[in-house]
C-alpha cells in the first residue's frame, strides 16, 4: 500500500464527517472530500508535520468548502430561498441565516488555540482527549480551552444583539 492509500484509509471517514457536518449534504461532502485528497495528493511535499494530518486535511476540507461556496453562492442561495419561499418562513430562515453568519464569523476570528479546538470539537467530533494529544497538550487543556472558546463565542455573540 502507498503513503496516500494508508492516509486515504486512514482518514477518509474523519474528513468526510467533518465535511458533511459543515455542508449538511452528503453529495456535496463526497465531492468536497474527494477534491480534499486529491489537494493532498499534490501538495503532499509541503505537509511539514507541523500539525497531525487529519488537521491538515480537515483545513484543505474546510478550505475547499469555503471555494465551493463561493463558487456556487448565487445558486446557493436560489435554491434555499425557493425551497423555502412560503412567505412567512422566509423572514425567520433570512434571520437564522444571518445569525448563522454572525456566529461563523465570531468562530472564525477566535484566537488560536480557540478557533481550532472548538472547530476540531464541534466540526470534527474529536474527543478531548484526541485533541490533546493533536496539540501534544492533555485532555484537560484541551476541555478548558474548548469551554474557554464556548464562553468566548456567546460573549462576541451576545454583542451582535
Amino acid at each position: 500500500m502507498t503513503q496516500l492509500e494508508d492516509i486515504y484509509n486512514t482518514y477518509f471517514k474523519d474528513v468526510f464527517l467533518y465535511v458533511y457536518s459543515l455542508s449538511g449534504d452528503k453529495h456535496i461532502a463526497e465531492d468536497i472530500t474527494s477534491e480534499t485528497f486529491i489537494k493532498a495528493l499534490t501538495s503532499l511535499d509541503s505537509f511539514k508535520g507541523n500539525s497531525d494530518i487529519r488537521v491538515w486535511l480537515c483545513q484543505i476540507a474546510k478550505n475547499s468548502y469555503y471555494s465551493y461556496l463561493r463558487k456556487n453562492k448565487s445558486s446557493v442561495d436560489l435554491e434555499s430561498v425557493s425551497e423555502s419561499a412560503s412567505g412567512d418562513n422566509v423572514e425567520q430562515e433570512i434571520a437564522i441565516s444571518e445569525a448563522s453568519m454572525k456566529v461563523h464569523e465570531v468562530i472564525q476570528n477566535l484566537k488560536e488555540p480557540y478557533k481550532k479546538v472548538f472547530t476540531l470539537r464541534v466540526f470534527g467530533e474529536l474527543s478531548f482527549k484526541q485533541i490533546g494529544k493533536l496539540f501534544g497538550k492533555s485532555e484537560n487543556w484541551a476541555c478548558v480551552t474548548y469551554h474557554r472558546a464556548r464562553e468566548k463565542i456567546k460573549a462576541r455573540s451576545e454583542d451582535y444583539r
